[in-house]
């Protein structure tokens, strides 16, 4: 059932703290009804990483997810799951089969059968809560306190009738008791138990019906906007507010507030009446989500004038009064047909959202779109990788309030687009091959928000400062020019949230910069302060740059700081001064002349503090924790993560007698690329939790006073060693013959009792593990580069033990004893250069990924075959001695999904029973006579080929001779083919399901025989191939 709590009860769990100190990864998605596996993949990634995902490819989706979450105890929530297709839910399981032993997947849903497909443990089936429960739920968004409940019995007796119409729904009791949040009048609490919805027979909750009907009518506007979003899709204020101001949703305040106010008083007044909650899945909590039946809600009010689909196409219906459309994807190759454009010719809306690029090249549409739309209002092609211009006759749009193009590869925009006298927003993020704006930008006078985050501009347009409605501004670049100056800054008084200031070389003296005003700019949240590292004007006067900074100071509500490239040799007054107390994140990167940092340690909000390549700065004094000369009780006493990097002439750190109170909470210490570094660290930091130091050759420190550490790594770093191996040390990367030895040294006195990964890298002593055996607790284990290093035998049980990665390392290796590692998941071995055999006699229930690469002796898997019922990708590189795959793969390996065949000129053909019916993926490369098995077409479930070269006797393809490929194909590679001239076109004519073929490197390749392609086929690509013209088709 629909808003019972299964979300809540999941958010709930999933926020806990003890529930937070048991798991290394956390991560939610929202999986909904229209299940997409690459999309919830991406949406886990997101998650974990909080931030967006470019990535549309499922296999390096799944690659780098599998990364993350290698060896690491997860917990993730996937919500709202409907579908019950068992083969698309294993797929999406594969990347998560490789965490930590204890990690978990909680999942809600409404349909038993797919609780019951997934369930390893019992499910939890959530009731109605009782009368009295939902009471609590009621009041506590009522925001009745109890005295007061006891006190107005009449109010409580009401309240209670109310509650008892919800029947036991917590959805229902949050929305009205939003609904009636501090409302006192009887007579409102009496409409509400009074009303007649509660008769309304429909699908959708009766309370949500009525917390909508009692919506003031501006805000029943905007609720219904929300019917263009997909379900479950994560938006965040400043976004909706956007497209609310676009359309005029928005009234304008009496009171002198900006648009956008409006906007955050109208969002934030729907989210106190429950209609949406903050989002789970990372991004700070930034972003937002509507409940499904909320979101049903939306949509049924939003009727004919609204219209969400996935897919646009030719077959998409809309109505002739629909003025507001969202989808996510192209559907069609060819636009011109799509007969939508004559039905909804008075379209304001046409908005991309969670857009997905299509096989096929659009880039047409958007003059087509353009041509045929004329009232739109919003517009957005963001993320269409296909668009490269904007037509000239954007101009022709002149109701046009939104236009985004973020993520696209734009190159220029036509001077048409400074005709658009109504713009508010231009969205230009992420358009990477975009180096400058139309000159006449300065026309745009009702333009509030230009977002060019991730663009390159070379410099801004002439006369910016006539944007004297500009609300955000990404970044401005100072001009030599009297009309592109910083002075052009002065007038944009209303700037919000962040702005980078760049080429501050071009700023000549400070009256340039008390020009530019920053004090005044009391709404910039985030200020950076950029000078070009290259710039080359010769002498530098350090007083004339100290005297400019000094002109730019901030006002003191900013809360995150960063300086890049300042050329004078100390720093302002007001850089670290106490009265900037909401900063929390502070960076100083690249001052070539500074000698003294700033005195940043009674900055008493900062938590993350990074300096980087100050390339003069030999001492760290005393001043760096003190301000004013004085020393207060605790120095950066809020500082969670400190970072130095690039530092290649600092070798002293000063840092206070133990007695004073520095670093209370640090921990994470970072010390990179300092050469010169000497002495040791400080020596009091009991929250530190992870510390790295690499690239510090004369560095030593001791772990004696930092109980809580469980990440170390040490790289390069050869004077730091280690005698003791901290309690709680879960992960050790290590480098070096010292510090390695010294760790060897250390287990075989103490073993450790926490160690879960374990990293060694380039020690050529000959060292072993004592006993021959591993540390217990190990789970991940990674070898680089220890020729000498002997792996333990197969004498102990290493029964933990999930990733083996040996790389260069063990040369008495001969055979690699898996029965030793019952639980192994993930199996990498490279340039083993004397291993010969694998002994394998038990299954590895647990192996998921076999990669075996660069082993010249290895001739052959064990007799018996390898036993991995769960093993789904399967990898061989220049395994030159190796004559076949293992034997009885096609039940041996009933969930094989990709295998991987390089550059082994020994390996004649398929196993002798074929492959087995799961598999998908095929690459094949350097393995010419492979293509000749007639197992290859047997592979009849096979959906992607890629064959990669030379194949020197190769002309034609496919050659005769060759086995036929499997019908089932819907993508199919072929590159660097050197000796290819022809494509013979009947030869892939039974390929019915071929939707993409890609020809890439074939020099000689001039025919393409036959009169016809496979009918499916949406997709023909051609690079490298210069006898014919490259592109796509």
């Amino acid at each position: 059932m629909g808003g019972v709590g299964k979300t809540t009860l999941a958010q709930s769990v999933y926020n806990h703290d003890s529930i937070k100190q048991k798991f290394d990864v956390q991560a939610w998605a929202c999986v909904s009804d229209d299940f997409d596996e690459l999309n919830v993949t991406k949406a886990i990634l997101e998650s974990i990483m909080g931030s967006a995902c470019s990535i549309n490819n499922k296999e390096l989706l799944h690659c780098d997810l599998k990364k993350k979450l290698t060896g690491k105890r997860f917990l993730i929530i996937l919500d709202d799951v409907w579908t019950e297709d068992y083969d698309s839910w294993n797929s999406l399981l594969r990347p998560l089969q490789y965490g930590a032993k204890g990690s978990k997947i909680l999942l809600t849903t409404r349909i038993e059968k797919v609780a019951s497909m997934v369930q390893t443990f019992q499910g939890y089936s959530l009731e109605q809560l009782s009368d009295e429960d939902c009471w609590s739920v009621f009041a506590n968004h009522a925001c009745l306190a109890p005295e007061e409940s006891n006190e107005n019995m009449e109010i409580q007796k009401i309240g209670k009738e109310i509650v008892r119409k919800c029947k036991g729904l917590p959805l229902a009791a949050q929305s009205l008791g939003g609904l009636l949040r501090r409302k006192r009048d009887i007579r409102d609490w009496n409409n509400i138990l009074n009303s007649n919805i509660w008769e309304n027979e429909s699908n959708i909750i009766p309370a949500l019906r009525i917390s909508y009907h009692y919506l003031p009518p501006y805000l029943k506007r905007c609720f219904v906007y929300f019917s263009l979003y997909p379900k479950d899709y994560e938006f965040d204020a400043d976004e909706l507010i956007l497209l609310w101001m676009a359309e005029d949703l928005l009234q304008p305040s009496k009171n002198g507030k900006t648009i956008e106010a409006v906007g955050y008083r109208y969002f934030n007044e729907l989210a106190s009446r429950s209609f949406f909650q903050r989002s789970n899945s990372g991004n700070l909590n930034q972003h937002f989500v509507m409940h499904d039946m909320v979101h049903d809600l939306a949509t049924l009010l939003a009727a004919e004038f609204y219209f969400r689909t996935d897919k646009l196409g030719k077959e998409t219906k809309i109505g002739t009064n629909t003025r507001h459309l969202s989808f996510s994807k192209f559907s069609d190759p060819v636009l011109e047909n799509f007969d939508i454009f004559g039905r909804a010719k008075h379209l304001r809306t046409f908005l991309a959202i969670n857009f997905i690029p299509p096989p096929f090249n659009n880039e047409k549409a958007s003059r087509i779109i353009l041509s045929n739309l004329k009232c739109l209002r919003v517009l957005s092609f963001c993320s269409n990788p296909y668009l490269v211009e904007l037509p000239d006759s954007v101009d022709e749009l002149i109701s046009l309030r939104y236009l985004d193009l973020s993520s696209t590869a734009i190159k220029t925009l036509p001077d048409s687009l400074c005709n658009l006298y109504n713009l508010q927003t231009l969205k230009l993020y992420n358009c990477q091959q975009l180096t400058m704006l139309p000159n006449d930008m300065q026309n745009l006078l009702n333009l509030r928000h230009l977002d060019i985050r991730e663009t390159w501009l070379g410099e801004m347009p002439r006369e910016m400062s006539k944007l004297n409605q500009l609300q955000h501004l990404s970044y401005f670049v100072v001009g030599k020019h009297e009309k592109k100056m910083i002075k052009e800054l002065g007038m944009l008084s209303n700037l919000h949230g962040l702005l980078s200031i760049r080429k501050l070389e071009n700023v000549t003296n400070s009256l340039e910069a008390s020009e530019a005003n920053i004090m005044e700019k009391q709404c910039l949240q985030e200020l950076s302060f950029v000078w070009s590292r290259d710039a080359k004007d010769g002498f530098t006067n350090s007083q004339n740059e100290l005297d400019i900074f000094a002109k730019l100071q901030p006002a003191k509500n900013l809360k995150r700081l960063g300086i890049d490239g300042y050329r004078g040799t100390r720093f302002p007054e007001w850089v670290g001064s106490p009265s900037y107390h909401n900063i929390t994140c502070l960076s100083l990167s690249f001052c070539p002349n500074c000698c003294i940092l700033p005195p940043l340690g009674q900055l008493r909000s900062l938590k993350n503090l990074k300096i980087y390549g100050m390339s003069m700065l030999e001492t760290i004094q005393f001043e760096f924790f003190e301000n004013g000369g004085s020393f207060s009780e605790t120095s950066f006493p809020s500082l969670e993560c400190l970072e130095f990097d690039k530092m290649p002439c600092w070798e002293v750190w000063h840092h206070p007698h133990d007695s004073y109170n520095s670093f209370p909470v640090l921990k994470s210490l970072v010390i990179r690329d300092c050469p010169r570094l000497r002495g040791n660290l400080p020596t009091h930091l009991p929250a530190l939790e992870a510390i790295q130091i690499e690239k510090c050759k004369q560095l030593t420190f001791s772990l004696t006073n930092v109980p809580a550490i469980r990440k170390l790594v040490i790289l390069e770093s050869n004077k730091v060693s280690l005698h003791e191996i901290p309690l709680l040390l879960e992960q050790l990367k290590i480098q070096g013959r010292e510090v390695a030895e010294s760790f060897f040294e250390a287990i075989a006195i103490t073993p450790p009792i926490s160690l879960q990964s374990l990293e060694i890298h380039d020690c050529p002593s000959r060292i072993s593990f004592p006993g021959d055996y591993l540390p217990a607790s190990l789970r991940i284990l990674t070898i680089t580069g220890c020729r000498n290093l002997d792996f333990p035998k197969q004498n102990h049980l290493h029964e933990l033990l999930q990733q083996l990665s040996i790389v260069k390392s063990c040369d008495s290796l001969i055979t690699l004893p898996l029965d030793a590692i019952p639980n192994l998941r993930s199996l990498y071995i490279s340039q083993c250069t004397n291993l010969e055999c694998l002994s394998l006699s038990k299954i590895l229930k647990n192996l998921h990924d076999f990669t075996i690469q660069s082993c010249p002796k290895l001739v052959s898997f064990p007799v018996e075959g390898l036993i991995a019922p769960n093993l789904t990708s399967f990898n061989i590189y220049k395994c030159v001695s190796l004559k076949s795959l293992p034997c009885h793969v096609n039940t041996l390996l009933p969930k094989l999904d990709t295998v991987t065949i390089y550059d082994c000129p020994e390996m004649e053909t398929f196993p002798e029973r074929g492959m087995p019916r799961s598999l998908r993926s095929l690459y094949i490369t350097n393995c010419e006579i492979l293509l000749r098995s007639p197992s290859l077409t047997s592979m009849d479930m096979l959906t992607r080929l890629s064959i990669t070269g030379p194949c020197n006797g190769v002309g034609s393809f496919p050659k005769e001779g060759f086995a036929l490929l499997p019908p089932s194909l819907t993508s199919l590679d072929l590159t660097r083919f050197s000796s290819l001239h022809t494509l013979e076109c009947t030869g892939i004519l039974h390929l019915v399901s071929l939707r993409i073929l890609t020809i890439r490197e074939c020099p000689k390749l001039k025919n393409i025989a036959g009169e016809r392609l496979p009918a499916s086929l949406i997709l023909f690509r051609i690079f490298g191939c210069p006898r014919l013209k490259d592109g796509a088709a």
